[in-house]
């Protein structure tokens, strides 16, 4: 009888859950979106009770869709292991005795702490946070939003001292509610994002604990990415079922698309996008403002890379066909693309909350330049796409500044299915953008953690030869086209910026 894996994917807008079989092919998903909440200019949340319900209820739609497709049940028995993947950074604080949240989640999008960590930062405490998590101080991470929740949650911190409150990013959450309290675990990856881990050492770190005055009592157990973190409650799916994967959704991808060796990389185009390079063994220190971060961690070794975060990538589409009203569905957007052609001078700069790497401008607002009587709906849904790519731009010309080399991107999440999009990327880039067959690389770098640890696959080497590409596209686009276009968003971006600098 065939063994599944069975990957939870828990992300910014929706959280699903796929079953892979023994060759790692999709045979069933569920998926749910959950409400997303803006209560005040800047501030993002979820309700850390519906992330619960919209995640197993994914996960029982996987097992009986992969039920229906193959003509026979699946149940527990089936499952060999669950894989977690998670968005990083966003942070609950539940009640250890009845683990419910004290407070909504707050999401890695909320800005609500850019003037804690302003204040940080001025008082000179970021050569610190920086040496020890490889991460600027920013309100994007996880330790200035924890600290918010116990200062301003009534009698929080009072009961954080007290042992009382668990913290955990999203996936320590799940973990908890899927073992029924038994399990209080993260791994590296997502531990990294909190910016209270030292990466080097591998260990919570006592001088950031202090600093953004956090009770070590709150902290989750630091494990490999391929550990064992538990069981599920027998009641969940009708027998316990081991949980054997967890890793950010990021290092996912990376991990999905087999970027094992150092020098390889990936970019994710989700709510945000995200571009990681596998460092190897070494923790490269940009000087660039991108971030150095856990790659993954196997058998007590981590692997790391150098990110890039842009805030708005998806969520860009989503404004434009839900705020706009400009299109249906994103989908519709290429059709529009194609026929705006290739020379707008119509840019947007998607700084909705604030602007990501390399700016980490807190205070950057969007906007849109260059619109003349004639722009329209078209335009403007091209300014939105071409502004992911421009975006990335940003990113390969930090990573190149840091003296790394990027000749081919492979690429993933909802948007990279959009050919337009990725052939204006190769352009734009300069360098060969390549999609896989298999898209859902953040589900299957869960799975492929899973397998890992139940002896399923024996090494890095066998996933690797499993990696098949879909399509690849190369620039078509002369230097002088590629110059004048990147120059009119460096302009837009610097107009603005909160302040504006020369350069990134």
């Amino acid at each position: 009888m065939n063994k599944y894996i069975l990957a939870i994917d828990q992300g910014t807008t929706s959280s699903r859950a796929l079953l892979f079989d023994d060759s790692f092919r999709i045979v069933g998903v569920g998926q749910h979106e959950f409400t997303q909440y803006f209560p005040d200019n800047g501030w993002v949340e979820h309700d850390a009770e519906e992330i619960w319900d919209t995640t197993l209820a994914s996960c029982h739609d996987a097992i009986e869709a992969a039920g229906r497709h193959l003509g026979t049940p699946i149940d527990a028995n089936d499952i060999a292991g669950i894989g977690i993947t998670n968005q990083r950074e966003t942070t609950v604080v539940w009640d250890r005795a009845s683990g419910k949240p004290i407070a909504n989640a707050i999401v890695w999008q909320d800005r609500r702490t850019a003037d804690y960590c302003d204040g940080l930062r001025a008082a000179g405490h970021e050569p610190l946070v920086q040496e020890a998590t490889g991460l600027l101080i920013d309100a994007y991470f996880s330790a200035s939003k924890l600290r918010w929740l116990l200062d301003n949650v009534p009698a929080a911190r009072t009961r954080a001292d007290a042992g009382e409150l668990a913290f955990g990013t999203v996936d320590s959450f799940l973990l908890w509610r899927l073992t029924g309290g038994k399990s209080h675990f993260t791994d590296a990856t997502n531990a990294s994002r909190t910016q209270l881990f030292n990466i080097a050492s591998q260990e919570w770190d006592t001088r950031l604990l202090d600093l953004f005055t956090i009770p070590a009592s709150l902290l989750p157990q630091v494990k490999d990415c391929a550990s064992d973190f538990g069981k599920t409650d027998p009641s969940l799916f009708g027998a316990a079922i081991p949980i054997a994967g967890m890793i950010g959704d990021q290092q996912a991808a990376a991990f999905g698309q087999c970027c094992f060796e150092a020098g390889m990389a990936k970019s994710t185009y989700g709510t945000g996008c995200f571009l990681l390079m596998n460092t190897g063994a070494d923790i490269v220190r940009s000087e660039h403002r991108l971030l150095s971060t856990v790659a993954y961690r196997l058998n007590g070794a981590a692997s790391y890379a150098i990110e890039g975060s842009i805030f708005m990538a998806g969520a860009t589409m989503q404004w434009i066909r839900d705020g706009l009203r400009l299109i249906d569905d994103a989908a519709a957007s290429e059709a529009l693309a194609i026929e705006t052609g290739d020379d707008l001078s119509v840019y947007l700069v998607p700084a909705f909350t604030g602007l990501g790497a390399p700016y980490w401008d807190a205070d950057a607002r969007g906007a849109l330049y260059g619109l003349t009587r004639d722009t329209g709906i078209k335009e403007v849904v091209t300014a939105g796409l071409l502004s992911v790519c421009y975006q990335t731009r940003d990113l390969v010309e930090a990573i190149r500044g840091d003296g790394a080399t990027l000749d081919s991107l492979r690429v993933d999440g909802g948007m990279a299915n959009n050919d337009w999009v990725m052939q204006k990327l190769a352009d734009v880039l300069g360098c060969d953008v390549q999609r896989p067959t298999l898209v859902e690389t953040t589900a299957l770098g869960a799975a492929f953690m899973a397998s890992l640890q139940l002896g399923l696959v024996d090494s890095l080497d066998s996933l690797a030869q499993g990696w098949q590409l879909d399509s690849s596209w190369q620039q078509v686009q002369t230097e002088e086209w590629r110059t004048r276009h990147y120059s009119g968003w460096l302009d837009a971006v610097a107009r603005t910026r909160s302040s504006r600098p020369s350069k990134p």
